[in-house]
């Protein structure tokens, strides 16, 4: 019965042009969270991280984490005037199955708030994790800070300016080190309309651009980006944010994916779109080995 094995294949593709269709219209990421199988992974969800009423954050887990399970912070992306965390449960989801603690938290948008504040929330979620997230089952001293696209603006900024965490009462190197998924990191003069009140351009501070901000804590680092990346230059922000940690000594893991858009890039991590690109495979990679060396300086 050749079409009995046939039938799933097509239906299974049919669902994951729906859900690229989905992911490039920037519409709600529903369909994929719904094709994400949960496996073994427990979510705790609605947890207070700060006193606004936006500052909480889900944790997904292994159901039996190995000891010392590394953890992962991650920051979504939407202009930083939209997403809800609850939509990305395909990303806690699939680090999970990699035995991989998620924390995935919201951060105030604008217009409620404009730069620098959801940097505060940003670092103020970190600083959450490194001082509870043992209580779910990860490892403080293997804590990485990962986004995409204006996710990953957030997690440059608070693994590569003191500033942020610094108000948290702690310093980058509380960090094992850090992940960029098609992040925007040199995009002065602003040219999105959308995001010049968030910065307040034209008196965007040259401090807000992460290239600025090469001093720190020389932490592993992990940019991946798409090379059809119509939304942010992936050859002047990956390429050269990679470019000038290189030349401070930072260690950096350079990727750029064909198959995937600047969007579908994060939702190659999910499950039924991992065919676009080994997105998650470069994650869990960096991580463990990343997590295993911070353990090793830690002793």
């Amino acid at each position: 019965m050749p079409n009995a094995r046939i039938r799933p294949t097509l239906l299974l593709l049919a669902a994951g042009a729906a859900v690229v269709g989905s992911l490039a219209a920037c519409s709600p990421l529903t369909a994929i969270n719904a094709l994400s199988p949960a496996g073994g992974a427990e979510a705790t969800t609605g947890i207070a991280y700060g006193s606004e009423p936006r500052l909480k954050l889900d944790i997904y887990r292994p159901a039996t984490p190995a000891p010392g399970a590394p953890v992962v912070v991650f920051f979504y992306g939407g202009n930083w005037n939209s997403g809800e965390r609850m939509d990305y449960a395909f990303v806690g989801r699939a680090l999970a199955s990699r035995g991989i603690v998620a924390v995935i938290p919201d951060y105030r948008l604008y217009p409620q708030v404009s730069y620098p504040d959801f940097l505060d929330d940003s670092a103020q979620a970190v600083a959450w994790a490194a001082n509870n997230i043992a209580s779910y089952g990860g490892d403080p001293k293997s804590l990485f800070v990962m986004g995409h696209s204006a996710g990953a603006y957030n997690a440059a900024m608070v693994a590569l300016d003191g500033r942020w965490l610094g108000k948290q009462g702690a310093t980058p190197a509380i960090l094992a080190g850090w992940i960029g998924l098609a992040g925007p990191y040199d995009f002065l003069p602003i040219e999105n309309e959308n995001v010049k009140p968030v910065f307040h351009f034209p008196n965007t501070p040259s401090a807000s651009q992460p290239v600025n901000h090469l001093d720190g804590k020389k932490l592993p680092t992990l940019l991946i980006a798409a090379n059809n990346d119509k939304l942010v230059n992936p050859r002047r922000n990956t390429g050269g944010l990679a470019a000038r940690l290189r030349g401070h000594g930072v260690p950096v893991t350079e990727v750029y994916y064909d198959g995937v858009t600047h969007t579908t890039l994060v939702g190659s991590i999910a499950a039924p779109l991992r065919g676009l690109a080994p997105t998650l495979d470069a994650i869990d990679k960096f991580v463990r080995n990343n997590a295993s060396l911070s353990k090793v300086q830690a002793m």
